[in-house]
């Protein structure tokens, strides 16, 4: 398969297993340069990322899901988001992501959004780490590792999350199975 099938396979696998509705944030972290068989931050492409952001976008977007694309240690691995997303508990930082300096992919999706904005963290309900990018402090207090049909895109490895409420309580509680 290609990285566009690949991504989409993913986003949608991902989508499902994490019900996630409109409204929600997924977040993406992602290596170019893994996809592409080198070591993270050494070969950024403009080319994959395109592909990977058109795929997510192609995804999300119908659905009304919010993708969140995290810039890579540099930015210390800020998100890239559309201003209409930006949840009330963040604050814009000015900065304006390069490929050297934020990541292909954020980069590419920071000049694509009609509105962008940038935030140093975000609390998403969901994401994919695509090449080892390290994107759980964006993700909602449970995470739940989320095991797709798919486990590359390109040459790099993708671990994909969902996250949960927390469970309160103890032993007389009961819990609803729907948000399990």
């Amino acid at each position: 398969m290609s990285i566009r099938e690949d991504s989409i396979n993913a986003i949608r696998e991902l989508c499902e297993a994490a019900k996630l509705k409109a409204g929600d944030i997924l977040v993406i972290g992602c290596s170019t340069s893994e996809v592409v068989g080198e070591k993270i931050g050494t070969s950024g492409s403009e080319n994959v990322a395109e592909e990977i952001y058109d795929a997510i976008t192609y995804v999300l977007l119908p659905k009304g899901i919010y993708p969140a694309f995290q810039c890579c240690e540099h930015l210390n691995r800020a998100i890239v988001i559309e201003r209409e997303c930006m949840p009330h508990y963040c604050e814009e930082v000015n900065v304006v992501p390069q490929r050297k300096a934020g990541g292909s992919l954020a980069t590419f999706a920071y000049s694509c959004f009609s509105d962008p904005v940038v935030v140093e963290e975000i609390k998403a309900d969901a994401g994919i780490d695509i090449g080892s990018t390290l994107i759980g402090m964006h993700l909602k207090k449970v995470a739940v590792p989320v095991r797709l049909s798919v486990s590359k895109i390109g040459e790099a490895n993708i671990t994909c999350a969902r996250t949960r409420p927390k469970f309160i309580g103890g032993i007389r509680a009961v819990y609803n199975e729907d948000l399990l």
